[in-house]
């Protein structure tokens, strides 16, 4: 196989998605899978689709754009608020999409009426993170300027927390939403369909036997995928960690000094990492990965590795005294932020397993014509669906 490149076992991520919509339904919270890190996997969706995922939420419209050629006929919300150039292309692929600006909306709206289609339409509430949301104080007379356009129709309320500023959920902040769902529930005489109350940062709260109030859905990615909460990083009980891995290989492998020599300037990325430490002779490999394909922060090491540095191309490691062989592969297991890089880049390959068997993933195969690199196709391990979302994206 070629490397660089993810590995993506979906029975871990159905696995992992059984057991949250299990818990999670017991409280009664349905889950929206977040496929935005898998840059809008149509099989990554579909996988959370059959654990039991309600919606599929993305970032990208370029992504729901994919996802809907693909076949997915669940409802599709886009969670960024839509950019207005991009409220037309939103109406035709997003069911739903989070919103916290009226222009925004407006244009919707207009784009709705043309399109003679109706839009689903989320406030996003600001509830002290301080990244998306309307204030408190001007939601009501927000509703009743949605609640007056034509194509849209107001389908609920929700907020986001610990993306920008680490605020936690916590009993007072999600009681304030339920409380405001409340409000607009009797001023306006409406029912709300969805009160989503944020990310995977909530999923301790949601489990911890607290008052749930009106919060009856959660936007979930990273604790699919990664099987973490998202506030300390922690393992979530019963969930595999390891559903995405990053393999890289050996390009040089030789006996170093530990220290550089010379006089010492900025690196390539900056200021150079300071270190007085004498090791003496190490044995250092250079891997064919580097800053352009992934977050070299957001890696961990298998045991007796230890990454001493990157640069826009390579991921320099220390083996301890043990030199590796050329073409070895290191198996990495990477964070929210490596992943999402690496899902990004074209030089990173995506492998996608079943059983631990490969299967074709349209839109993550990569092919770069200047290298050749393309992968093999296998059409005897496929599905049907397999064979027939290769026949639209191929």
């Amino acid at each position: 196989m070629n490397t660089p490149r993810l590995e993506i076992d979906l029975t871990k991520i159905k696995q992992n998605t059984e057991s949250l919509v299990s818990r999670l339904s017991e409280v009664g919270i349905s889950i929206t899978g977040i496929t935005k890190v898998s840059l809008g996997s149509p099989e990554i969706a579909l996988t959370m689709l059959q654990a039991g995922a309600t919606m599929i939420g993305d970032s990208r419209i370029e992504n729901i754009e994919a996802m809907s050629h693909a076949g997915i006929q669940v409802p599709l919300m886009l969670i960024r608020s839509p950019m207005m150039s991009d409220a037309s292309r939103t109406v035709r692929y997003a069911d739903i999409s989070l919103n916290s600006e009226l222009e925004v909306i407006h244009k919707l709206s207009d784009a709705a009426v043309t399109a003679r289609k109706c839009h689903g339409i989320v406030l996003m509430i600001e509830l002290g993170d301080l990244r998306e949301g309307i204030m408190p104080a001007d939601l009501e007379n927000t509703v009743r300027q949605v609640l007056a356009l034509p194509g849209v129709k107001l389908k609920g309320i929700g907020a986001n927390l610990a993306c920008h500023n680490g605020v936690s959920p916590s009993a007072d902040n999600m009681a304030e939403l339920s409380s405001l769902a409340n409000d607009i529930e009797h001023t306006f005489g409406i029912s709300l369909e969805i009160i989503s109350g944020g990310n995977s940062a909530n999923i301790n709260w949601a489990l911890s036997g607290a008052d749930l109030g009106r919060i009856n859905n959660l936007r979930l990615g990273e604790s699919i995928l990664f099987g973490r909460e998202a506030l300390y990083r922690q393992p979530i009980e019963s969930l595999h960690t390891d559903a995405i891995t990053l393999i890289a290989e050996v390009i040089e492998s030789k006996i170093k000094p530990s220290l550089p020599w010379g006089e010492i300037a900025q690196t390539a990325f900056g200021m150079a990492k300071s270190s007085d430490i004498d090791k003496g002779s190490i044995a250092q490999a250079i891997l064919a990965i580097g800053q352009q394909d992934v977050d070299p922060t957001g890696l961990t090491s298998p045991t007796g590795i230890k990454i001493i540095g990157a640069s826009s191309d390579h991921l320099i490691i220390d083996c301890g005294r043990k030199s590796l062989p050329i073409g070895t592969e290191i198996r990495f297991l990477p964070n929210y932020s490596a992943v999402l890089r690496g899902m990004t880049s074209p030089f990173v390959s995506k492998v996608i397993k079943r059983d631990n068997t490969p299967i074709i993933a349209p839109r993550l195969c990569n092919t770069l014509p200047s290298t050749g690199r393309s992968k093999t196709i296998n059409v005897n391990v496929l599905t049907n669906r397999e064979k027939r979302l290769w026949s639209i994206t191929r």
